[in-house]
């Protein structure tokens, strides 16, 4: 099928909050408003709408249509998306298939969570009691140490490593009003925090948040229709784990390893064309995964690769320029939305005082779901470019 080209026509996002001072619904018409007028466009001209919102955790079945409901976008076709960390992410995959293929001209993918309200502050996730692992009691927060654990064992690297990602992103946050935490932190702050799965301290963990981000494609016409600022979606990759019940690398994200391949193929690019990235770096060791399974460096180079400041500014590319889920914090279903959101402002030149110069292409990475077997459930990225 010959795909149209794609556009961000609007991009709105809430500020990521520790605790969010209005419902999860409010957080979605937030986000929604700010994308329709950053558009320029009636709400009854949006013509799809995908909703994504992790599990069900803000309390509301037909959630999307709670929060659309009342704000003129009534009628339209609309679906709920969940898929743990990636349903935001999703959702603008899905309004960016509806454009592509000419099942609409205007489409919109919205992500919301409000984890403080079904969440204390500090916990994680439940073990999943119906996985093998879950049975024995692993958490997320445990499958990711014993990566961090075999990558230090295998590569020589140190927990001080890893800590330089958490330093690195909160520098980024403190430029980011957007973000939940923006106090700078050291490597020794970082390395002395409370401990919750060894080697990862609580700040090489990301918090829970709430939030909404919304994201508006359209055709290539409606852009010039709208004098838009234009940003393509080069590259929309969705793809889902492959079961293994043997052997299997903890030191490589297989998940991400194939969706990054399918998405450089796509938009007929590759790491060397990639100014900045938005990654699930849900845990410091997902970062430092992450460089090397998209191919900004070797495998095992990792801590080589932060040591010389290669994601940082004046380095090789960017990692995590708003500060990532580690300091902006980790909305689940909102955050695949949000770090489009970014990368659109980033290449809009309108990040502030955090933008990247002269960005002019940008990934967007989110996994979602532990499932036994699975590296992750999901994984969706998206290339976009200016």
């Amino acid at each position: 099928m010959n795909y149209r080209d794609v556009y961000v026509i609007g991009a709105g996002m809430t500020k990521i909050y520790k605790k969010a001072p209005v419902p999860a619904d409010e957080l979605g018409r937030q986000a929604i408003y700010t994308a329709v007028k950053d558009a320029g466009i009636a709400p009854k001209e949006i013509q799809s709408i995908f909703i994504g919102e992790m599990g069900g955790l803000s309390g509301s079945v037909c959630f999307g249509q709670r929060v659309c409901g009342t704000i003129g976008l009534g009628g339209v076709p609309m679906a709920n998306v969940e898929s743990a960390c990636s349903s935001g992410a999703i959702a603008v995959h899905q309004a960016y298939k509806d454009v592509a293929t000419g099942r609409c001209d205007v489409a919109m993918g919205v992500g919301v969570q409000h984890l403080s309200s079904s969440r204390a502050g500090g916990t994680g996730l439940a073990p999943d009691p119906r996985d093998p692992e879950g049975i024995q009691g692993a958490t997320m927060a445990g499958i990711y140490a014993s990566r961090a654990q075999r990558y230090l064992h295998e590569f020589n690297a140190t927990p001080a490593d890893l800590a330089l990602v958490s330093v690195k992103n909160r520098r980024h946050a403190a430029l980011n009003p957007y973000s939940s935490y923006q106090q700078p932190i050291t490597v020794e702050e970082v390395l002395n925090a409370r401990m919750i799965a060894d080697p990862l301290t609580m700040l090489m963990c990301c918090p829970n948040a709430d939030g909404g981000a919304a994201v508006i494609v359209a055709t290539k016409e409606k852009v010039r229709q709208l004098g838009a600022k234009p940003v393509r979606i080069a590259a929309s990759s969705l793809t889902s784990g492959i079961f293994r019940n043997d052997f299997r690398d903890m030191t490589e994200m297989e998940i991400t390893i194939r969706c990054s391949q399918k998405a450089y193929e796509m938009a007929s690019l590759g790491p060397d064309d990639i100014d900045m990235v938005e990654c699930h770096d849900a845990f410091a060791i997902g970062e430092f995964l992450y460089y090397e399974a998209m191919g900004f460096c070797e495998h095992g180079e990792a801590a080589r690769f932060i040591r010389s400041g290669g994601p940082d500014y004046g380095g090789k590319v960017v990692f995590s320029p708003r500060g990532g889920l580690l300091s902006c914090g980790h909305p689940t279903g909102c955050t695949g939305a949000a770090q489009i959101v970014e990368a659109t402002w980033q290449l809009r030149n309108e990040a502030g005082a955090r933008q990247v110069p002269d960005c002019k292409a940008a990934i967007t990475h989110v996994t979602g779901g532990g499932v036994y077997g699975l590296d992750n459930a999901a994984c969706t990225m998206h290339i976009l470019t200016r």
